[in-house]
Order: structure tokens, then sequence, then C-alpha cells
């Protein structure tokens, strides 16, 4: 069966991070992803990136002659361009959309970096850390009395960054293969970290978020957050419903107890039952409150690392992790259908120079598709 985007080109100019990671994601769903990456160590080839996998990688300098010349010939018959210089970089190297749409009306032409094409730190250098704070997505990422800590790379880089830039460039093909116009894609970090807060935004009328860290739910209710237990590991739970809550506490064998009596939203209670639960967790390691918690609907879940995960019985039974070669992955998603797709091998920097020239240099158009 073919992948969903089987019939998508995407020619990317090598880069770091979040450009990267969104063409090895539209390569996992089935496109023809070439990847163009500057000769590095003498020309060696860097091996292991994980976010090379499905992709055809090829050395190429852009400051030269033949680089320029292989990104027209490749850009001639893309759909999509990738590429997360600073603003102004490709238009230095006669490869900005206004070249490239000479040549392809259609390409979809996309633009991953932390800042934005425009404003006052465009040209700002930064990294995740720094887009996620400004932002405002990284304000909440801690309890009220400690310092802010996001998850590297996650929460900027991928969920602001590289699934922004696949929205966009999937929302352009579309429009492109209807109309044959393509567009330029301005896919910034700080703009899609703060979009990704307009659901805790919402909440600000009901309470559960405040203008705060002590105001907010995840920083203050007891019932919604992370436990140390006895062997050092965490756990994390989150019975908003009251259903829910009441459930937790049966199994706890709370339910009754003078300190969880009462209305579950008084504040008033939070600090008593935080300590009476903080207490209880620390009596027995985390198997145990899995084996007394998880599968029920008491909103439970052990912290698990990768590691530990690519082991627990629901992401084995769904093939989330995996680990061809030895090395540590996770599997395409999503899914279209009952599995995962297959996940793609990946080759080190460069392997495929050789061979895209040769195509070219017989008259093919270097694409699969």
């Amino acid at each position: 069966m073919k992948k969903v985007l089987h019939n998508l080109r995407v020619l990317e100019i090598g880069g770091l991070g979040p450009g990267p990671f969104c063409a090895m994601h539209l390569a996992d769903l089935g496109a023809d992803v070439i990847s163009l990456v500057r000769p590095g160590n003498g020309g060696t080839p860097i091996t292991g990136d994980l976010l090379n996998r499905g992709k055809r990688s090829v050395f190429a300098d852009l400051k030269s002659p033949e680089g320029r010349q292989l990104v027209l010939q490749l850009v001639a018959q893309a759909d999509i361009l990738i590429e997360g210089m600073r603003p102004g970089s490709m238009e230095r190297l006669g490869l900005g959309p206004q070249e490239c749409h000479a040549i392809n009306p259609a390409l979809v032409y996309g633009r991953m970096t932390g800042w934005g094409q425009s404003g006052p730190l465009a040209h700002t250098a930064g990294h995740d850390v720094n887009y996620a704070a400004l932002s405002g997505a990284m304000w909440g990422c801690s309890p009220a009395d400690a310092r802010p800590v996001p998850p590297f790379g996650v929460l900027g880089d991928i969920g602001g960054g590289a699934l922004y830039l696949m929205t966009g460039l999937l929302a352009g093909v579309l429009q492109a293969r209807a109309s044959g116009q393509g567009t330029v894609v301005d896919a910034a970090i700080v703009d899609g970290a703060a979009h990704m807060l307009n659901l805790n935004l919402s909440m600000r009328a009901t309470g559960l978020v405040g203008d705060t860290r002590s105001a907010s739910l995840h920083a203050t209710a007891p019932f919604y957050d992370t436990y140390v237990c006895a062997d050092g590991e965490h756990i994390v739970i989150g019975p908003i419903e009251p259903q829910f809550y009441r459930l937790l506490l049966q199994r706890l064998g709370l339910e009754g107890d003078p300190d969880f009596t009462g209305d579950q939203w008084d504040r008033s209670a939070w600090p008593r039952r935080r300590a009476r639960l903080a207490a209880l967790f620390l009596h027995h390691p985390q198997a145990h409150w899995q084996a007394l918690l998880e599968g029920s609907d008491a909103c439970f879940a052990a912290v698990l690392s990768p590691q530990a995960a690519l082991h627990h019985p629901h992401l084995q039974a769904r093939g989330v992790y995996a680990q061809p070669d030895g090395t540590l992955q996770a599997s395409p998603a999503p899914r279209f259908g009952a599995a995962p797709y297959p996940i793609n091998p990946a080759g080190p920097a460069g392997a495929h120079t050789e061979a895209l020239r040769q195509t070219l240099a017989q008259g093919g158009s270097g694409w699969r598709v």
C-alpha cells in the first residue's frame, strides 16, 4: 500500500532542528525528500542522525555556481522547498522565493526560523528555549515555586516549529494543486509556540489558568500534578472531572477521609491534600502505583523515560517505539489504519550525492515520483 504522501517531492536545504525534523516527518509519510547538506569534516559523512531517515542526502555547496544550479534543477519539479537560514540568506545566494517561483510558480517555499521573517528580532540568533520563553510557552513549565524548565527541543523546535511548518506546507500544497499558484510559508517558532497557548488562554475565564503561576491549575491543584515514589521514580495524576476524582480517592483508600471531604475545588484545602498525597505516594515504588491505578479512569500514568516507555505494554502493543539496528526511535505518526508505517533507514550525510548527479547528467529530474 502506498503511503499517503507518496506523490510529494520535497527539497530540503539541510540545517538543524525543526526544518530537518519536518522533512523527516514528511518522508515518514511517504514523501520523496532530497536533503542538500554542506560537506563537513573534509567531506566525511556524518552518521547516526535519526532526522536523516527516509531521505536522500546529497552534498552541495550552495555558495558555488554548481550548488546553486543543483537547487534550481531540483526546484523545477519540486512541490516543496524547506530552508532554515536567517532572513535574507537564501536571497543573497540567488535562491530566494522570487528566483524559485520564476522556475516553478507552484512551489511551496517553506521558511523555518525562530523569530520569523520580520520584526525587531528577526536577524538575531537564538535557540528553542529563547523562542519558547518569549512566546509565553515556557512560563507555565514548572510549579509556582520553581524555575521554568521546558523539555529539550519539544516545546519550541518541534511543537511550535516543525509541526507548524508542516501544517503550512501541506496547506500550501493543497492551494497550489487547486490553483497552480505556490506560496511562501513563514513558520516562526515564536508564532507557533504562542498559538499552542490558545487552549490555556481560553481557560482563563474558568480560573483553571491564572495570570500568575501560583494561580494556575497545573501548578497548585493536588489532583493535577506529579509525585515522587519510594524508589525515586515519579507518577502523575490528573482526574479533573469529579467522577474520575472520586475513583482516584476510592483506589487510594481516601474516600471519606476528613482531609478529602468537601469540594474538590476548595483551594484552601489543596495544600493539605497535596501533602497527604505526597506522603502516601512515597510509601511504595512506582510499580505498585501502576498496578493499583493504571488502566482505570483515575487519570494516572507513570512518568517514564523513552527507554522505559519502549517496554510499556500499551506502547509495545501500538509499536510506538522501535530499535532498528539497536537505535531507539519513535515510529512514524500519525498512523493511517491499524499500524504505524515502517521506519525508514537513516543513511549518512551525502550518501546519495553521486547517484543523484549521475541521474541529472543523464537527463533525469532527480525525483522518484
